[in-house]
């Protein structure tokens, strides 16, 4: 009896030295570190092994370009070169660029195709490059979207949902307030082995009417009038509360409308041909130079009341006022 103890107690001791031993090996063996920073071709497995899966759907919205990429997640260009093919690849980027990319992660459809999305930049040019391989890993394609516009009115974002379609969508701010939203949808055909646009919502191209919402006051003076220079640049005065003062709406849209500035209010007679708007507690300054057929606006400081870059600086032109028959 005591034999049979003594061997089932060295059995366990053996079993759990193995158990240890295995262990110990187990963690003496680390991950493999995928690096896709080097000059060297990495194997397509492992580059895309590198991206973090992400759940759909899945938005990207072009403020991530506003953001600093992290360092862990750059991908050099001899590494994107060497997976994708030149005619793609200098499609893109010219050869005397210097793009700058990184990992944004990555959706794998089962048992079929598989995409990373890659924020590139390369000096003014950004965009999110997708690019697609089948299920034994091999290139298949790639799409550059989310180009962000140069117009500050217009957002941009680009949606992956759970049926694998790719939307851009752009939504622009009109002028009066409304918003008006454009979408383009894409997939990718296994087959052809390219990205095919399956649905266009234009964006559409409002064409706003300017209000004056000091209109219907009165007009009687001098430079009582309305001044402009095009359909949605307006300088309107009409008679002030006194003799020596005016008051004034203006409006203007300049750089296709990526430029809106507007402003109401009162100013005042410094001499016989030029008012200013000063008033207490605001930084904005505004002079208007009269003469007989026209205005010319020079501000300080209003940047709270039109988009950065852009100033009430102008000459408008006076309206001509609807002629009046004579009865008789």
């Amino acid at each position: 009896m005591a034999c049979e103890q003594k061997e089932l107690t060295w059995d366990m001791r053996v079993q759990s030295l193995l158990l240890v031993l295995l262990l110990f090996l187990s963690s003496c063996q680390e991950k493999k570190k995928i690096v896709l920073t080097g000059e060297q071709p990495v194997p397509a497995a492992d580059f895309i092994a590198f991206f973090t899966p992400l759940s759909l759907p899945h938005i990207f919205s072009d403020t991530l370009f506003k953001k600093k990429g992290e360092d862990s997640l750059r991908i050099s260009a001899p590494v994107l070169r060497a997976l994708v093919p030149d005619s793609i690849y200098d499609k893109e980027f010219a050869k005397k660029s210097k793009p700058v990319f990184y990992a944004l992660g990555k959706v794998e459809v089962p048992d079929a195709e598989k995409y990373v999305f890659i924020r590139a930049t390369s000096g003014e040019k950004r965009m999110i490059w997708i690019l697609a391989f089948d299920q034994k890993n091999n290139f298949r394609s790639a799409i550059a979207l989310l180009k962000p516009s140069s117009r500050s009115s217009i957002q941009q974002s680009l949606v992956m949902d759970r049926k694998y379609l790719l939307s851009q969508i752009q939504l622009r701010k009109n002028a009066d307030g409304s918003s008006s939203e454009g979408k383009e949808v894409f997939v990718l055909n296994e087959a052809a082995g390219r990205f095919m646009l399956i649905m266009t919502e234009a964006l559409e191209d409002k064409l706003t009417e300017l209000i004056n919402p000091i209109d219907t006051l009165a007009a009687l003076r001098k430079y009582s009038a309305d001044y402009i220079n095009g359909k949605m640049n307006l300088v309107s005065i009409r008679d002030g509360r006194k003799p020596d003062r005016i008051t004034f709406f203006i409006h203007f849209e300049k750089r296709e409308g990526n430029c809106i500035g507007e402003l109401k209010g009162e100013a005042s007679w410094n001499t016989p041909t030029r008012a200013e708007y000063r008033q207490a507690g605001d930084p904005c300054v505004l002079q208007f130079y009269f003469t007989s057929n026209g205005v010319r606006l020079q501000e300080q400081n209003c940047g709270s009341r039109r988009n950065t870059g852009c100033l009430f600086d102008g000459s408008f032109v006076r309206k001509k006022s609807p002629r009046v028959k004579k009865k008789g």
